[in-house]
């Protein structure tokens, strides 16, 4: 049974500062587009099989995310019911933990 796909709000902005980031570097709409459609292509390409994905630990413990690396970026995503859940889309070298609140006592 496939997957359907959801970004969150944040997500959607986080792919917006990529577009922005890659467009600055590239200074073209093309290469622009198509690195944008390579990474959400990657990410819904877990939609067969979403626990195909790395699964993110943090202090030897399930965190509840996977994630798909694209070049520089990580997309973190759960599971929720049949539909995968991006949260996030954040520079591999990020702290991404933090991002994430991961670390604080919740």
């Amino acid at each position: 049974m496939k997957y359907s796909v959801e970004y969150s709000k944040a997500a959607v902005r986080d792919l917006d500062r990529v577009w922005s980031e890659v467009f600055r570097a590239s200074r073209s709409y093309d290469i622009t587009e198509r690195y944008l459609n390579d990474l959400m292509d990657i990410v819904e390409s877990k939609s067969e099989y979403p626990l195909s994905g790395a699964p993110l630990y943090y202090e030897d413990r399930f965190t509840g995310y996977y994630y798909v690396v694209f070049k520089e970026y990580l997309a973190f995503y759960r599971l929720e019911s049949k539909r995968i859940l991006v949260d996030r889309v954040l520079f591999g070298r990020s702290d991404y933990i933090r991002i994430l609140q991961l670390g604080t006592d919740q």
